[in-house]
């Protein structure tokens, strides 16, 4: 019979396509289906797109030709595929659209040389990143139809299952690029905010900072894609392995200890690079602080290095943050020098000291007669030097000594040093008495 024949109905046989497409159908409804397998909506989306090509090439090859029902490869027709590819450029398309316009709004903010512009870091940080997810994502959209076509018999499906990886990784990838990039501006913003502030050790603690949150979203990263790649279960992993993680703890409980005195310092901030502390028997200037120790360049020119786990538990002394310089001194005179001219040199050092150029008028100079020593009578010097600049202090402590020696050269006091005075018997002042026994009687 012709198939023209009015009234004849030819049967119709499903397609390779068709029996592909009820097949997933069914298995989309089947509850048994293992999770990683289920199909998302864009999967379900695409083959909905799917059956709607097949219905529109069935009917447009009676108008176009049957070229359009032609099949590829895998049941894949010639209009399938075209669209699909379609879909791509559009894909592509989208995304320059959208870099272009990202990068527009760049270019016509305006330039600030001093300030730092949270939306124009925030803008370039988000290009790339966005670029990437949009690719991701949006070419396996563009696919989403063809996956069906490659559903094995026992109701896998490689190429889908590749695909969506693939996808999430992307995905995946560029959401911690930019949460990367963030790191990255909010570092610019800690390092300026530590240049602004007085205390060198906020110099060190903004790229510290940057350094660990960079590494920790990084790890989680990293953990995240190798679960996408292999299913595997993180948390009962590190389970499994605390065992092994106590002893590495153990092992390296003085780098933690260390780590934590790091903290300790960039915190609680004991000194500041360049300052002079002593501590033990060390005394220098700061050169460094380190995750793991300090650095002391000691007076001698010599470089130490010290465990901050140490440094934290031992007492430090901040010689950079005194504010004055103290000079304490004991000037001692002859026993031989008068009262009289005792009590003058007291008051020649203090007519030396009055108003001197390092004085405070909350600190002033304290001159006193105040012991006798064993070869001199002690004079009591002392006197606060501000600012506690070492060098021009020790300029002025030169000043002051040469004029009280010269004010006591000039006034007859000699100045005492280590001597001994050895008393002869029956001098004027220590007669010699003697004293007759009476003879004994025999």
């Amino acid at each position: 019979m012709d198939d023209h024949t009015p009234g004849y109905a030819p049967a119709q046989t499903p397609s390779k396509g068709d029996v592909s497409k009820q097949t997933i159908d069914t298995q989309t409804k089947n509850d048994t289906q293992p999770p990683a397998q289920k199909i998302k909506a864009v999967d379900k989306a695409g083959e909905s797109i799917g059956k709607g090509i097949d219905k529109f090439s069935r009917s447009a090859s009676l108008k176009i030709g049957k070229w359009i029902e032609v099949e590829v490869f895998a049941g894949i027709t010639w209009l399938k595929l075209l669209l699909c590819l379609f879909l791509t450029f559009l894909v592509v398309m989208v995304e320059r659209l959208i870099r272009w316009l990202i990068n527009s709004a760049i270019r016509k903010m305006p330039a600030q040389e001093e300030a730092v512009s949270w939306r124009q870091h925030f803008l370039e940080a988000l290009t790339r990143p966005l670029s990437l997810f949009i690719w991701s994502y949006g070419i396996y959209s563009a696919l989403s139809p063809l996956y069906i076509h490659f559903l094995a018999p026992d109701g896998s499906n490689l190429v889908h299952t590749v695909a969506q990886k693939a996808a999430d990784i992307g995905g995946t990838i560029a959401l911690f690029w930019l949460i990367l990039l963030l790191v990255g501006i909010l570092d610019v913003y800690l390092k300026k905010w530590a240049a602004g502030t007085e205390s060198t050790i906020d110099d060190m603690l903004a790229p510290i900072v940057g350094k660990t949150l960079r590494l920790f979203v990084i790890v989680i990263g990293g953990i995240i894609i190798v679960q996408n790649l292999t299913g595997l279960k993180i948390g009962p992993l590190l389970a499994s392995l605390g065992i092994g993680g106590l002893a590495v703890a153990l092992a390296a409980k003085d780098s933690i200890a260390n780590f934590f005195g790091t903290l300790t310092i960039l915190f609680d901030k004991p000194f500041q690079v360049g300052q002079r502390i002593t501590i033990d028997k060390y005394d220098g200037i700061v050169e460094n602080v380190g995750f793991r120790s300090t650095q002391i360049r000691t007076l001698t020119g010599h470089l130490v290095t010290i465990p901050n786990e140490k440094l934290v538990n031992s007492s430090v002394e901040n010689i950079g943050e005194r504010p004055y310089i103290r000079w304490l001194t004991d000037i001692g005179i002859t026993y031989d020098t008068p009262p009289d001219k005792v009590e003058k040199a007291v008051h020649m050092i203090r007519e030396i000291l009055e108003n001197h150029e390092g004085m405070k008028e909350d600190f002033p100079p304290r001159v006193f007669f105040n012991g006798f020593n064993d070869w001199s009578l002690n004079i009591t010097v002392i006197a606060w030097y501000h600012p506690p600049n070492y060098w021009d202090f020790q300029e002025w402590l030169q000043k002051n000594c040469l004029e009280i020696m010269r004010r006591f050269e000039a006034e007859d006091i000699d100045f005492a040093f280590p001597s001994r005075t050895i008393y002869m018997a029956n001098d004027d002042k220590r007669q010699l008495k003697l004293k007759m026994l009476k003879a004994q009687e025999f």
